[in-house]
């Protein structure tokens, strides 16, 4: 009996000692707070190239502030210039319609006031006067927006740059270290990564906005160009009509002029 009682006890004890286990709570593994983005810290880790890319950023805004207000359809054709134009040349007031096209400083005013030039020329020279000068004021507008597309290109490359250095900088810790600690490395290449960063933020909108313009400007350059033959369309009809006109009296004056042969009656038999 005693036997038995020892090992009631033994399974007793036993119990016992599981169900204290399983009452008492799993306290959870510690985590490490997730990491923030210091936005001020980055710039400072961003160093002097950081900051060569922030002023990229910001003349980017600026030229991108001073298209939207630019390029656009009123600008490049200002409201009622191609009315006013067409009823001068209708008038025959082709000096002072030149002089308009001229004030008002636009792609429309600079296309007409090539053409109103080489008017008495005829419409075929106005027409060649109107597309050299919208060539020569579509290079310059694409000239204009070449900007935005040179900032694109440098600001990722300055990244890598400052980059490169970085990590140049973190793997200098061999040198100095025989076998360094990954979080020894990490600070480094953090601080490197950054500009890249920087750069990219910069391209793609900079890569964006030169597309953009770069569409506005072809379509505009061919509605401007359009307009421009709409206001010589009556010149070049009446231009037609009068050549026409010349063609008929030089025509009709040579028929008048044509010798008549005679006329020889015949005799009649009885």
């Amino acid at each position: 009996m005693t036997l038995w009682r020892i090992v009631l006890l033994l399974v007793i004890s036993f119990a016992t000692t599981e169900l204290a286990w399983a009452e008492e709570p799993v306290t959870p593994p510690v985590r490490s707070p997730a990491p923030t983005i210091d936005i001020r810290q980055m710039f400072i880790d961003g160093g002097a190239i950081g900051y060569i890319i922030v002023v990229l950023s910001l003349v980017m805004l600026a030229l991108i502030f001073e298209h939207l207000m630019t390029i656009r359809r009123q600008t490049l054709m200002p409201p009622g210039l191609q009315e006013d134009i067409q009823k001068l040349i209708g008038q025959g007031q082709t000096k002072l319609a030149e002089e308009r096209c001229v004030a008002s400083h636009s792609f429309l005013g600079y296309l007409l006031a090539a053409g109103l030039r080489e008017i008495e020329l005829g419409y075929s020279a106005v027409e060649k006067a109107m597309e050299d000068a919208a060539a020569q004021q579509a290079a310059r507008l694409m000239r204009k927006i070449e900007y935005l597309s040179m900032i694109s290109t440098v600001a990722p490359m300055l990244g890598l740059m400052g980059t490169v250095w970085g990590m140049i900088l973190a793997f200098m810790e061999f040198e100095r270290k025989a076998n360094p600690q990954v979080s020894e490395l990490a600070p480094g290449i953090y601080k490197a990564l950054v500009t890249t960063l920087f750069g990219l933020i910069v391209a793609i909108p900079a890569i964006a906005a030169f597309g953009f313009f770069r569409n506005r400007i072809d379509e505009l350059v061919a509605q401007t160009a359009l307009t421009a033959e709409q206001v010589f369309a009556d010149f070049k009809r009446a231009l037609a009509i009068h050549r026409r006109d010349e063609r008929r009296q030089a025509h009709a004056s040579e028929t008048s002029h044509l010798p008549v042969a005679p006329v020889v009656r015949r005799e009649t038999r009885g």
